[in-house]
C-alpha cells in the first residue's frame, strides 16, 4: 500500500516480503548513526538482535509494528517503523527511523516521519513518542519537528544498557 507518492520519491507500507529491503538499509545506516556513541561491541549486538530476518518478522508480526520503506527514484532510501503502546490511550511509539547517510538533510526524514504521523492519525492516535540516544545528534532533527522531551529512561539490551531520552509530539491534522 502505498502511504504517499511524488515524482522522486514513495513511501509505501513494508510486508514480510520486504525483510531483506529492511536488512540492507540498516546495514547502509546503523553503523554511520552510532559509531561516535556507543561501542563496537554494543553496536553488533544490537544490531543482530534487532534486524535479523527472524526479529524483524516477529516485529511485524507479534508485536505489531508498521514499517513504511522511503524510495528515492525508485531506489530503497530509508524507512520507519512505528506501533501502537498497549493501553495509552492513543500514544503511538516510532520505534525506527533511518535515511541512507547520503541522504540526511534534505528533507528526506521530514517526509518520513509526517507519513508516520498521517498514519498514526488514521489509526486515532494522539501521541507520537520516540526514543533517541541522549548522544545522538538526531534529537535536534526531533526537537525542529515539533517533538518535546518527556522522560529521561536507561534500558537494559544484553549485557548493554540504552541510555535515552523520551521526546513526544501532541498530533493533530494542523500538526502534519
Amino acid at each position: 500500500m502505498i502511504v504517499t507518492n511524488t515524482p522522486q520519491n514513495q513511501i509505501r507500507k513494508a510486508e514480510k516480503a520486504d525483510v531483506p529491503v529492511i536488512i540492507a538499509l540498516a546495514k547502509a545506516t546503523w553503523e554511520p548513526t552510532y559509531r561516535d556513541i556507543l561501542s563496537k561491541a554494543q553496536l553488533e549486538f544490537m544490531f543482530n538482535e534487532m534486524y535479523s530476518p527472524a526479529s524483524l518478522e516477529t516485529q511485524m508480526t507479534s508485536l505489531g509494528h508498521i514499517f513504511l520503506i522511503l524510495y528515492v527514484q525508485g531506489k530503497p532510501s530509508g524507512y520507519a517503523s512505528y506501533s501502537e503502546k498497549p493501553d495509552t490511550n492513543g500514544v503511538f511509539k516510532l520505534q525506527k527511523l533511518y535515511l541512507l547517510p547520503e541522504l540526511q538533510g534534505k528533507g528526506l526524514g521530514k517526509k518520513l516521519i509526517e507519513a508516520v504521523e498521517g498514519q498514526v492519525l488514521e489509526e486515532g492516535g494522539k501521541v507520537l513518542e520516540l526514543n533517541v540516544n541522549r548522544y545522538n545528534p538526531a534529537r535536534n532533527f526531533y526537537e525542529r519537528l515539533g517533538f518535546t522531551f518527556y522522560q529521561e529512561e536507561d534500558i537494559p539490551i544484553g549485557e548493554f544498557w540504552m541510555n535515552d531520552f523520551v521526546m513526544r509530539k501532541e498530533l493533530s491534522p494542523a500538526s502534519r
